[in-house]
């Protein structure tokens, strides 16, 4: 099959979890004879033309000069290009910013999307935004050939809110077996004398509550915030905790060696995310064999069942902070390291997406049909 992958920022990952996936699952395809094509920003660190096998297509991306606006203008220059590559299949990641051009799209491949969270309930948006990005689901929804869903919750919405069918398929992580103690040298760290939470700096992914809840603790293990705080939200956290010591802003971590081991060695991880499916994030925690409190909500709670702790407000955290012992819980660690083993492992993931494809090309094109 000649495939594409459309909506994200590129290949290698330097961003988030949509780019993570489209690097893992390019070169899984490209490594089992297929023919695909991954998208990237024209000011992508990464500038050669092939990666691993999969050809890289750079289009003008000008999210630098006019934010998220430049998005819809890189998704529109992807989709038009897309028009005279002859696809078989195109895999869009998201509908943020490209179910506007629909109508663009090359009538011959099959169209899949990734419906990824319910964007419009995030927070961080204003209440116009939030009701475009609703009407950008429903184009998404009703436009593409097939959906998938990465959680439970995502299919049962779709369902329930536009009829349609989608394909559950969770996310995925590489299990973490060699931790290297060598690491924490590097942050002038000490095994489990630490907590850590990671996370985009967006209020509904509560690293305000859980920091909150640290101070209220009054306990002075050092707290690592792992993620781009350049932002007017990391500004605005940063400067409210900037009294606490033991709050430490470490900026983004891209080197998945090194964040393996934070997580494995962190005596404490906090998953604050509140809306979206299933986390990439929190994933890679399990896989790296973290003990891990996450906010109580269903999308957490269908990927951890019981083996976690979990909190809603500051004191919540408070409480966990100051009762909860790591060698304690070594059956929560197990249980949830197994779960990436044999349900969320990336082998299991791509090869879904692979058999869905094949699917797809055998019942053919289904646009617009429910």
């Amino acid at each position: 099959m000649k495939i594409a992958i459309l909506g994200t920022r590129g290949i290698p990952n330097y961003y988030g979890g949509f780019e993570q996936f489209a690097e893992f699952f390019s070169v899984y395809l490209a490594n089992k004879g297929h023919e695909v094509y991954c998208y990237n920003s024209h000011n992508h660190k990464y500038q050669e033309k092939t990666f691993h096998g999969v050809h890289i297509i750079h289009q003008h991306d000008p999210e630098y000069k006019y934010g998220t606006f430049g998005q819809f203008i890189y998704d529109y220059n992807c989709i038009i290009d897309s028009r005279k590559r002859d696809f078989d299949i195109i895999l869009q990641l998201g509908y943020t910013s490209n179910s506007i051009w629909y109508f663009l799209l090359p009538k011959k491949p099959i169209i899949i999307t990734n419906m990824d969270g319910v964007e419009w309930k995030r927070s961080k948006y204003s209440r116009p935004v939030q009701q475009f990005l609703r009407f950008a689901e429903r184009l998404a929804a009703i436009s593409s050939d097939y959906l998938v869903s990465d959680s439970i919750g995502i299919k049962k919405f779709l369902k329930e809110r536009y009829d349609k069918d989608s394909t559950y398929i969770a996310y995925g992580a590489h299990p973490f077996n060699s931790p290297d103690e060598s690491v924490l040298i590097q942050y002038n760290l000490e095994k489990e004398s630490y907590n850590m939470i990671m996370a985009r700096f967006e209020p509904e992914n509560n690293l305000d509550m859980v920091l909150e809840g640290v101070v209220l603790s009054k306990d002075s293990t050092p707290i690592l915030v792992i993620g781009k705080h350049e932002t007017k939200y990391g500004e605005y956290l940063k400067n409210k905790f900037k009294a606490h010591s033991n709050i430490l802003f470490l900026g983004g971590i891209y080197n998945l060696e090194h964040l393996n081991n934070l997580r494995y060695y962190s005596k404490l991880y906090f998953h604050g995310h509140s809306v979206g499916g299933t986390n990439p994030s929190l994933l890679e925690a399990m896989a790296s064999k973290a003990l891990i409190a996450a906010h109580n909500n269903d999308f957490n709670k269908g990927v951890l069942k019981e083996n976690a702790y979990f909190f809603k407000n500051p004191k919540e955290v408070a409480e966990l902070l100051v009762s909860i012992n790591k060698k304690d819980n070594l059956s929560f660690i197990e249980n949830n390291y197994n779960a990436i083993v044999n349900e969320f492992n990336w082998d299991k993931i791509n090869g879904q997406y692979l058999q869905l494809f094949e699917e797809c090309t055998t019942k053919g094109k289904r646009r617009g049909k429910k």
